[in-house]
């Protein structure tokens, strides 16, 4: 069954850990975040972005597929399915298919447009139980062809739209999705605290997981963040293990063209990313 990521970010907040968000992309993708969050007994957060939506065929297909599998793998961790960056149309049609969890981003709306867009939709996850992300300042990288320059998210805003009752806040803290280029500045944690003060109790979200130094991870974590996506990571240890498989001439002894043997290794590689963060973000045995 899927859960709101209500209960699950609260109690790290409390706990002063971090729950994974690991986007997915395909079965295979899905398979492995889930099997690791049973073998970690860890909650999860199976992130699909509005492009990896339409990859897999649309919100209601990924949804059969991952209630599917949670029964047929007797995955008994808390997981929760998750809009990442929706717009509104797309927070609407995750909300309608099943998703337990969404994110509005309007953080490239005014802050005026961004509150009233957000507050139509707390309105309507509170009725249905279903946990929402809001984002005030962007975060910069490319996001399904978005692309930002990883500004601060200004701590006055967070506040104005914590309190709209969202459940959890991405706020911009000099983060970047994808790779982190050689003269990144680091996470800005005066910032990073600022926002904590003002927004209290409210599960901070760090957008753009891959590549931040392990020691930056631990003090953003200590400073109230409560979950933290990661996505590039995985497609790069993916591609990493899959190049290495046809390089070695694998897929042409035996029955090694067979799909399910060519992505065997990826399959793994993702198993191993997951649980590596899983470990570093302190959420093993928090299920």
């Amino acid at each position: 069954m899927l859960v709101s990521a209500k209960e699950m970010l609260e109690k790290a907040k409390a706990g002063k850990y971090a729950v994974g968000q690991f986007n997915i992309n395909n079965l295979e993708w899905t398979k492995a975040i889930l099997l690791t969050a049973q073998e970690c007994n860890s909650p999860v957060i199976l992130g699909v972005s509005e492009g990896a939506g339409k990859y897999m065929c649309g919100y209601e297909t990924i949804v059969g597929m991952v209630k599917g599998m949670i029964k047929c793998l007797n995955i008994t961790v808390p997981v929760a399915l998750h809009l990442d960056h929706g717009s509104y149309e797309g927070a609407k049609a995750c909300i309608n298919a099943g998703f337990s969890s969404v994110m509005f981003d309007g953080s490239h709306y005014p802050i005026e447009e961004n509150i009233a867009k957000t507050t139509e939709l707390v309105n309507a996850c509170n009725v249905l139980g279903i946990s929402l992300e809001a984002e005030v300042g962007s975060i910069g990288g490319e996001e399904d062809g978005v692309v930002g320059a990883g500004e601060c998210a200004d701590p006055n805003e967070c506040k104005m739209v914590a309190d709209l009752g969202v459940t959890m806040l991405a706020a911009g803290i000099g983060n970047i999705h994808g790779k982190y280029p050689a003269n990144w500045a680091g996470l800005n944690f005066d910032v990073l605290a600022a926002i904590s003060e003002k927004t209290g109790d409210m599960p901070l979200v760090l957008h753009g997981g891959t590549g931040i130094p392990e020691d930056m991870i631990k003090k953003a974590i200590s400073l109230g963040v409560s979950k933290i996506n990661v996505n590039t990571e995985c497609q790069l240890s993916f591609a990493a293990a899959t190049r290495k498989y046809v390089e070695e001439g694998k897929d042409l002894s035996g029955k090694g063209f067979d799909p399910r043997k060519l992505l065997a290794p990826g399959f793994e590689a993702i198993k191993a990313t997951v649980k590596e963060k899983m470990e570093l973000f302190g959420s093993v045995n928090k299920a």
